[in-house]
């Protein structure tokens, strides 16, 4: 592999920097809800893990039709770490709602509209993992997961649009709420934390993109040659 890019160096200090920043701002700077305590606090990582996951998994998307239209293998290899990154802040994002819900409504999960949708859209991609596993060409394996993302990728926004959609109990944070939704409204304080956790996470994201695009690009040079010694 070659030597890591001095941009991409710098990028890596720059998104540790960054969290330590935004925990900072979450756990500290922002003020405490009146209604949900420290609880809510939870809420800048929740929103912002979920906020690049779904937009990783649109991103495959775009990625597979590139693959697909190029037959080029290195839209496969970006497609690849768009989803595995994804899935990673997904989980994280499903954990710590979890954790954020068990003293809000008292239960560590409820079968709620924008819960379900979620789990489901976790499942799709972890699936999409057992799906490549299972075909040994490279050509062929690519096309199938390439078709697969852009099946996938319509859970995303299915997910995010689940509470506008459907009753539920999950608070909406942009945009507007109807009667039977709650509206969360923030402070400036609350709003500068929210904000600055998004571009944070935003950055992680192209951080680990950029260093599991590297790998990925070895890990198909070593399956070429075991290809071609076989």
């Amino acid at each position: 592999m070659s030597p890591k890019p001095t941009l991409l160096k710098i990028l890596d200090y720059v998104s540790i920097l960054l969290l330590a920043v935004a925990t900072y701002l979450a756990l500290v700077f922002a003020p405490t809800e009146l209604i949900m305590g420290n609880a809510q606090r939870i809420f800048y990582f929740h929103i912002g893990t979920a906020w690049t996951a779904l937009l990783g998994f649109i991103f495959a998307a775009v990625l597979g039709i590139l693959y697909l239209v190029t037959k080029n293998i290195k839209w496969d290899i970006l497609e690849v770490a768009a989803v595995e990154i994804s899935v990673v802040f997904f989980l994280i994002t499903i954990i710590l709602g979890s954790i954020w819900a068990r003293p809000i409504w008292n239960t560590w999960w409820t079968w709620d509209p924008r819960l379900t949708t979620a789990a489901v859209t976790e499942l799709i991609y972890i699936a999409y993992f057992m799906l490549r596993s299972g075909i040994e060409d490279p050509e062929r394996r690519a096309r199938f997961g390439a078709v697969y993302t852009l099946l996938g990728g319509v859970s995303a926004p299915i997910t995010f649009m689940s509470i506008r959609l459907f009753r539920s109990i999950h608070p909406v944070v942009i945009g507007a709420a109807n009667a039977n939704q709650e509206k969360m409204n923030m402070t400036p304080d609350m709003l500068t934390a929210f904000l600055f956790a998004l571009f944070t996470f935003t950055v992680i994201f192209i951080d680990l993109f950029w260093n599991r695009y590297r790998l990925g690009q070895l890990e198909a040079k070593v399956e070429q040659l075991k290809l071609s010694n076989q």
